[in-house]
């Protein structure tokens, strides 16, 4: 089971939404859960997102992620980054959006506590059964990228539930 981060030194906790390019899932999973914290009153969480890969760095957010986002309500501005190795030690949790970049940023830990740090978004889910810890696609955001608006819409879908299930969970520890 995952540690939810608390608040640290009087420094907001700071969760980041990981995808590969950072112009698709991630953006859009940033843009919800801080959606979704404020709604619940619960400032002191700071979110973020990037990419395990560095090749949209500097690029606004898939227009059709953000298209979709914002028919659901929500706002934010974007700029694609890459995930720094820094980042493992200044974030609180690192919520991956597939099984990919999961692997890829355990790959990149260098301590046991890193590692603790970095889960799967939708293992908040409280619709998902986790019945198979070998076979976690289950858990996966998967890439609209390559598909048309559904994908997005659905890609939302997921996001929603599993940022629900987050901000639940965090509510039950403040």
């Amino acid at each position: 089971m995952i540690e939810l981060p608390p608040t640290l030194d009087g420094r907001p906790a700071r969760i980041i939404m990981v995808c590969m390019g950072n112009i698709c899932r991630s953006p859009a999973a940033e843009v919800v859960l801080r959606h979704k914290l404020g709604a619940a009153g619960i400032d002191a969480i700071a979110v973020d997102s990037a990419g395990t890969g560095g090749w949209h760095a500097g690029d606004g957010a898939d227009p059709r992620s953000r298209a979709a986002w914002e028919r659901r309500g929500y706002r934010g501005g974007h700029t694609a980054r890459q995930f720094q190795a820094e980042w493992f030690d200044e974030r609180d949790l690192i919520l991956a959006m597939d099984v990919d970049n999961l692997t890829t940023l355990r790959a990149r830990t260098r301590t046991e506590a890193q590692v603790r740090r970095i889960t799967l978004l939708r293992a908040f889910d409280p619709a998902v059964q986790d019945a198979d810890a070998r076979d976690l696609t289950h858990l996966e955001v998967p890439d609209p990228y390559y598909g048309g608006a559904e994908g997005f819409e659905h890609m939302l879908d997921l996001i929603e539930a599993a940022c629900d299930g987050l901000v639940a969970r965090l509510r039950i520890r403040s």
